[in-house]
């Protein structure tokens, strides 16, 4: 089984188990080799509710690791999440482990009063 293979099968697991409703929406992530991306949607209606990544404005000039720039990320979804009225919501790694990037993006989010 390839890597790739491997991935797909746990982000399909893990798909059945967290899904977004309005009363829960589902914070997914994804990672490239040189940004990261999160999105809260509600799949109960398919669409986005908030997105966020590192390719925002206000991260241009952003002077420090990936490990900060992810949990700067993770602070930003949070906020917007917050001023939709989103307290609560299912953690969807992707089938990423949760580890560097991944973690550090949930912990910024956490420290911004995200439930999950």
């Amino acid at each position: 089984m390839s890597k790739l293979e491997r991935k797909k099968r746990i982000q399909r697991s893990y798909r059945d188990s967290v899904h977004g409703t309005n009363l829960r929406p589902r914070l997914s992530v994804f990672r490239s080799n040189k940004e990261i991306y999160a999105q809260i949607i509600n799949d109960d209606l398919g669409i986005t509710l908030a997105s966020s990544s590192s390719r925002d404005k206000q991260f241009e000039k952003f002077s420090g690791s990936k490990l900060d720039l992810s949990k700067e990320v993770g602070k930003l979804i949070a906020k917007k999440a917050m001023d939709a009225g989103i307290k609560k919501i299912g953690f969807d790694r992707n089938g990423y482990l949760y580890h560097g990037h991944i973690k550090s993006l949930a912990e910024g989010a956490r420290e911004q009063g995200l439930n999950f």
